[in-house]
């Protein structure tokens, strides 16, 4: 499931914070459950996973009895951090209070669409943001496509030792 787009909502008194209506009709058409994972995101702000998703990757590192300590570090960080979080009847989460501490998000929240994942922003703060990354454009998809081609190329020197 690929996620795009920007939407601007508010968080409730209640902590509530609704989920676009075109975003829970992807997911239930693409057989997706009701139920969000929120993560802290590598970037400093919340990131949320369909359950689905978000179980297959965690199931895709390596589980050990005797794990590497960097792995048990991040597994520790990532998963008591991590939260299941249930869209309501409305299409509503419930954001944690912890969440909504760190975050700092002020009357609004942009929910980006990332690819696999969907991002919370504070508005402004994404406009900002936003406005930054646009005056950039150029060199940031510069970068992407080195960094594409470097995999490209680890990739085809793996596949090519295997061989």
């Amino acid at each position: 499931m690929i996620f795009t787009g920007e939407y601007e909502h508010a968080i409730d008194a209640q902590q509530r914070l609704a989920i676009p209506a075109e975003i829970r009709s992807r997911l239930e058409s693409a057989g997706f459950g009701p139920v969000l994972y929120l993560v802290p995101g590598p970037n400093g702000v919340p990131w949320l996973w369909p359950e689905r998703t978000f179980e297959v990757m965690a199931g895709s590192t390596a589980t050990s009895l005797l794990p590497a300590e960097e792995m048990m570090e991040f597994d520790q960080l990532l998963y008591s951090q991590a939260r299941r979080l249930e869209i309501d009847k409305v299409g509503r989460i419930r954001l944690p209070e912890r969440t909504l501490a760190e975050a700092s998000f002020g009357e609004a929240v942009v929910i980006l669409g990332v690819k696999d994942h969907l991002e919370l922003h504070d508005s402004a703060v994404w406009q900002d943001l936003r406005t930054q990354k646009l005056a950039k454009q150029a060199e940031i998809v510069l970068r992407a496509r080195r960094a594409l081609d470097e995999r490209n190329l680890n990739d085809a020197s793996g596949s090519s030792r295997d061989s």
